[in-house]
């Protein structure tokens, strides 16, 4: 009778055969899908001794898992961490060790993995802010891709919601009054590249002379941080651009000294900037949401948009051109000028038919 009253868990058969597990003390009940009684047996008693001696369950599992790999039991936090500085561009791997090296990751970064619990990596986000709980996700995602958690501590739908501060564009005003106060005509043509072009910092810096193709009248550029085989840009120079690119060097680097500086140094020249035009709330890359809002309202269509931007996600698209302002044409006066280019098509093609 004693032992009855330490047990759970109880077993029962219904009329189909299948074998049930039932709590003694709630009403709570499941099957065990099984018609085998010894099976069915087996079962329960490792349900019972999982919750009668769960540190002996624990020293199980870890029995278990040094047999699949012996490390496992015994890898921390610290070593996903390093694993994944070594992934991604050079700069991603720099920013990656930056970040880990914060003391926000100190109550688990020598925590086994297999002894973490949700609790744990909820205590961590909570205690901080959006760039831990992103960077812990990712931590998370690589331990359970690398098969070096068995099943994810947290389940997708359990993650907290990152809720980032909403990225603006600069706006035409802003921009020119960035141009009016900058005395530097090098910092001024490049913010000006950045406002006609929508192109990264770092890939605006790196331009050369070589990048320009004046006989068909196209800037050719590839993102650096899509890589050397990645497509690249191909941009039709404009009448503003055109202007801009022959005020520039004739050979070699188009922007020397700002390709010479860091990109947290060309950030912060640039926010030394807004602070004496008095504005708030924008950066450099400001200057690519601005370019995919410009694109959105004038009609550009987006594939040609992502491409000028290199996003090859059209989520990542959408939310940078978020903020444009769209105006709809008139829909009768919109109709009108439809049928007239379906006219032209038809004429165009019964030529090409006669011919």
């Amino acid at each position: 009778m004693e032992k009855n009253v330490q047990l759970k868990y109880r077993l029962y058969r219904r009329r189909n055969g299948v074998f049930y597990w039932q709590e003694n003390d709630s009403p709570k009940q499941g099957t065990l899908r099984t018609n085998d009684r010894r099976e069915a047996e087996r079962l329960l008693n490792a349900m019972n001794e999982s919750h009668r001696q769960p540190t002996l369950n624990l020293n199980l599992a870890r029995a278990y898992l040094a047999a699949h790999d012996p490390k496992m039991a015994k890898r921390t936090w610290q070593a996903v961490m390093d694993e994944m500085g070594t992934h991604g561009i050079p700069t991603t791997q720099q920013r990656c060790a930056r970040g880990f090296r914060s003391k926000a990751y100190d109550p688990i970064r020598n925590q086994p993995l297999v002894q973490t619990t949700g609790a744990d990596l909820l205590a961590v986000i909570h205690a901080n802010g959006n760039c831990v709980a992103h960077y812990l996700r990712r931590l998370h995602n690589l331990a359970v891709d690398l098969g070096w958690l068995a099943w994810p501590i947290l389940a997708k739908r359990a993650w907290p919601k990152v809720r980032s501060q909403s990225k603006r564009a600069i706006t035409a005003e802003e921009h020119a009054a960035v141009i009016a106060s900058e005395k530097n005509p090098e910092r001024r043509a490049y913010y000006e590249l950045l406002y006609e072009t929508g192109a990264a910092q770092t890939d605006a810096a790196n331009l050369t002379v070589e990048d320009i193709d004046w006989h068909n009248g196209v800037l050719v550029y590839r993102r650096k941080k899509l890589g050397p085989l990645s497509d690249p840009c191909r941009l039709t120079i404009g009448k503003k651009l055109r202007e801009l690119l022959t005020s520039l060097p004739s050979c070699g680097d188009l922007f020397p000294n700002i390709k010479r500086s860091s990109a947290n140094h060309r950030s912060a020249e640039f926010r030394r900037r807004c602070r004496i035009a008095r504005i708030a709330g924008i950066s450099l890359h400001s200057y690519r949401h601005a370019w995919a809002q410009r694109a959105k309202a004038c009609g550009y269509p987006q594939r040609f948009a992502q491409v000028a931007l290199g996003h090859n996600s059209r989520a990542v698209h959408e939310a940078y051109a978020k903020g444009a302002l769209v105006i709809l044409p008139a829909l009768d006066e919109y109709e009108v000028q439809a049928a007239k280019v379906i006219h032209l098509r038809s004429i165009s093609g019964k030529k090409l038919i006669r011919m």
